[in-house]
């Protein structure tokens, strides 16, 4: 364990979140059974990864699901928000989760010509930043600095399951603010709504709700990013307005008419893409932009998300 590495996220975070983190990370290599919310964790079996593209191969769709990867679809939503300050009326975040950068470079390379002339006022990325969910991060940092490199700024990031903890100085070398169940204000003119992250809820398990919404007066209006979906009681019932978040990938393989095979998450399956509420929240789950396992797309194109917000009267 790196010991500068540690004596800083302890510094940051609290020795508990810290050394947890650190801990999970070097037990051994990710589980595909036990740990996390789920008890199945495909992505962590690796020796299916082969076999699965080879099946894409014989039945023909490996090669269609390959260009759908590179096919963007720009979704743009509404969120109505009452006691929305009216400075932050207008007020757009371009969405971004699941990119596994170092997974395959044409949908990377594809997803900044896309983007470099969107309009916005912010980024939130919304985790898994690599391929594998072990072993070196260079590849998929090299990733993101090229897509950072064409994001305008502020960028707010929360890390995901397939991510590691020793990701955040590099995040944020390249301008990614990087938010371990912390928050930060965003202010215009004086006026204020809060953007709170929590780090990852599906395998490691080390989200702490309270300490990201610790400093956020309950009258103000607060948006939770998370990579998963499936705190999002908790989040409910925590107060937070709105909740965005990803790691299904709106299933990425799915059967005619976009009904996914798997979300690999434990939550309802209307939570696993697009728009969802749940008592006063407000929530979005993105399809997200990149691929896991292997690198298709079938009947689910990846997603490029733009969230406006709206002030409404009660």
């Amino acid at each position: 364990m790196d010991s500068d590495l540690l004596t800083s996220l302890e510094r940051r975070l609290g020795p508990v979140h810290a050394r947890s983190r650190l801990g999970i990370e070097e037990e051994s290599l990710p589980s595909v059974f036990g740990k996390g919310l789920n008890f199945f964790h495909p992505e962590n079996w690796y020796s299916t990864h082969g076999l699965l593209r080879s099946l894409l191969k014989v039945t023909g769709l490996y090669w269609r699901g390959r260009s759908n990867t590179v096919n963007f679809r720009v979704t743009r939503n509404r969120f109505e928000i009452p006691r929305l300050p009216p400075v932050f009326d207008g007020f757009t975040l371009l969405h971004l989760s699941d990119l596994h950068t170092d997974m395959h470079q044409p949908a990377t390379e594809a997803l900044i010509n896309r983007i470099s002339a969107m309009d916005y006022d912010a980024v939130i990325l919304t985790g898994d930043y690599r391929a594998w969910t072990f072993g070196d991060i260079y590849p998929s940092m090299e990733g993101m600095r090229a897509l950072s490199d064409a994001l305008k700024q502020p960028i707010y990031a929360v890390l995901g399951n397939h991510d590691t903890i020793r990701m955040v100085p590099e995040l944020e070398s390249m301008g990614i603010q990087t938010l371990l169940n912390e928050s930060v204000a965003l202010q215009r003119d004086r006026q204020t709504i809060h953007l709170a992250g929590v780090d990852d809820a599906h395998y490691y398990r080390v989200d702490n709700l309270e300490k990201a919404a610790e400093g956020i007066a309950g009258e103000s209006i607060s948006i939770l990013l998370s990579h998963t979906p499936e705190i999002f009681r908790q989040a409910a019932h925590a107060g937070f307005d709105l909740f965005f978040c990803g790691h299904t990938h709106g299933g990425q393989i799915c059967l005619p008419g976009g009904y996914p095979l798997t979300l690999d998450a434990k939550c309802p399956r209307r939570l696993g893409f697009g728009k969802w509420r749940h008592g006063d929240m407000q929530g979005y789950t993105t399809a997200g932009a990149g691929t896991s396992i292997v690198e298709v797309r079938i009947n689910c194109l990846p997603e490029i998300a733009l969230h406006t917000l709206v002030r409404c009267n009660v």
